[in-house]
């Protein structure tokens, strides 16, 4: 199954209505490749403001949620609330709510199970760690995050998965352009994920290579060169 080329923006916790004000308005007026499936994940305390704004060609999503529809679980929201607020997408599993927050496979495989049952689209974060990755184990450990992602995964044409090369954040490492993304069989998309490489002047590089489905973007997501990564296939 083919499918759009995908772009997501992680803008994490960044950004008020001002900041985030001014990017809407420079995303709504610009010129983009059509056949590119553009998502923002916007801070959960703002997705009703953003999904408001944002020309309805954008998707949005959470970047985060609970394995319940409701219930004590302070400070957390459900799938449920993310689409009463007109959002439809949700990133689950990303490195810093498994290695910040102390989220396993196992909760994020009843999130992405709870969040799919409920209609939204997940964007299913993997990837290994330095220590990992020189330990020789990153196949070993991608595999048991994609395994338990998969096993709860009916329909992919709802799923995004993501790769991320985590052993890059803060180490002056960075993927090269071969190596940016998995080769995923599971699914129908594998994306690179990058804080760290995918920006204005390497995307499309990144774009031309045959497993690269898409980029989820961290900061540069935050700047007017989003446009020139959302358009990295034009």
């Amino acid at each position: 199954m083919t499918r759009k080329f995908f772009v997501g923006g992680n803008w994490k916790m960044n950004g008020d209505k001002k900041s985030l004000g001014e990017l809407i308005q420079t995303m709504n007026g610009a010129k983009v490749d059509p056949n590119v499936e553009v998502v923002c994940g916007a801070p959960s305390i703002y997705l009703d403001f953003v999904r408001s704004k944002l020309d309805p060609k954008f998707g949005v999503a959470a970047q985060n949620c609970y394995k319940v529809p409701k219930g004590a679980f302070t400070g957390e929201i459900s799938p449920a609330m993310i689409k009463d607020c007109g959002v439809n997408w949700v990133i689950l599993g990303h490195s810093e709510r498994r290695h910040v927050f102390g989220e396993s496979d196992e909760l994020i495989g009843q999130k992405t199970a709870h969040a799919l049952e409920n209609g939204l689209g997940v964007i299913a974060c993997i990837g290994e760690k330095l220590d990992e990755r020189e330990g020789g184990i990153t196949e070993k450990v991608v595999f048991a995050q994609t395994k338990v992602i998969a096993d709860n995964v009916k329909d992919w044409s709802k799923v995004v998965l993501a790769y991320e090369p985590v052993w890059a954040i803060g180490t002056g490492k960075t993927a090269s352009p071969q190596q940016p993304a998995t080769q995923c069989h599971l699914c129908n998309i594998s994306v690179a994920e990058d804080q760290r490489s995918v920006t204005g002047g390497t995307c499309k590089e990144l774009a031309s290579q045959k497993d690269v489905d898409g980029f989820l973007v961290g900061g540069a997501s935050l700047k007017p060169e989003f446009i020139d990564i959302i358009n990295a296939k034009a």
